[in-house]
């Protein structure tokens, strides 16, 4: 398969799965199964196009997300500001047990039996959260105390094993610490700016930047259809929402997960 196509295919998969609960991993481990790059390309491939997905964010909350703009005569947004203090504090717990068990932990854990296992228990925990009762005490981001959020991204490092999803982790946690499904789903993502980046500036020292003029164009290719992908779907996923509850990922996750486990088990 020419390689554009597959950046293209891969790009696509990338958009739809990063911030959506059903776990961008699961998804790419299927996916790569019938169409991957060599092993070394592949990571930084998955890198790139993950920083289109985070681009994604920045546009689509642009309005609330640079502090320095005028607004009403005021070119400082306290609000703004809040907020991104809100979201260093919460990707903090990411960074220190990342930084100290996140090799072992992808050593460990990153198998198709931890994913498919992984996939089914958060679609279980979608499902049964919703059938709960929510208390909804916090209706917006500004309502969030440090220690909530300290929580939350605490709750976020479930994300590292594979296969949890980074945005359902931290919609679940967020509504069972007492968040609106809305302000859950935001917080998700402008959680997902600092933490995703700080994963890929990581991954991408790691391993380097030497590239062919070949593989620069199909990077752009992934990068920039992530980053289309990924903003249509932030803009449904926002209006889906504001009237439905998140039942039908859970259910989408358990299926996904009997796919993988039968898959491989098969393939054995």
């Amino acid at each position: 398969m020419n390689d554009i196509i597959k950046a293209v295919i891969l790009g696509i998969v990338e958009g739809i799965t990063e911030f959506l609960p059903v776990s961008s991993t699961g998804h790419l481990i299927l996916v790569n199964q019938f169409i991957a790059f060599d092993e070394q390309f592949t990571k930084m491939f998955d890198i790139v196009i993950q920083l289109g997905a985070i681009l994604s964010v920045v546009v689509f909350f642009r309005k609330r997300l640079f502090v320095f703009v005028k607004v009403n005569g005021s070119y400082f947004q306290s609000q703004t500001a809040d907020l991104w203090k809100k979201a260093i504090v919460g990707v903090f717990p990411a960074l220190v047990i990342g930084a100290k068990f996140g090799k072992q932990i992808q050593e460990s854990l990153f198998n198709p039996m931890i994913v498919a296992l992984a996939l089914v228990i958060g679609g279980i925990a979608l499902i049964l959260l919703e059938n709960r009762k929510q208390r909804e005490k916090i209706s917006s981001i500004s309502m969030l105390n440090y220690k909530t959020v300290l929580l939350i991204g605490l709750i976020q490092c479930l994300a590292m094993i594979p296969g949890t999803s980074r945005s359902a982790a931290t919609i679940i946690g967020a509504m069972l610490l007492g968040c609106s499904r809305l302000v859950a789903a935001e917080f998700s993502f402008f959680l997902a700016i600092p933490t995703l980046f700080a994963a890929s500036a990581y991954s991408l020292i790691k391993t380097g930047f030497t590239m062919t003029p070949e593989e620069i164009v199909v990077l752009a290719v992934g990068f920039v259809v992530s980053f289309i992908v990924a903003l249509l779907v932030i803009a449904g996923f926002m209006k889906y929402i504001s009237r439905r509850d998140f039942k039908p990922f859970g259910y989408y996750r358990i299926i996904l997960g009997g796919i993988i486990l039968v898959f491989f088990l098969l393939a054995r």
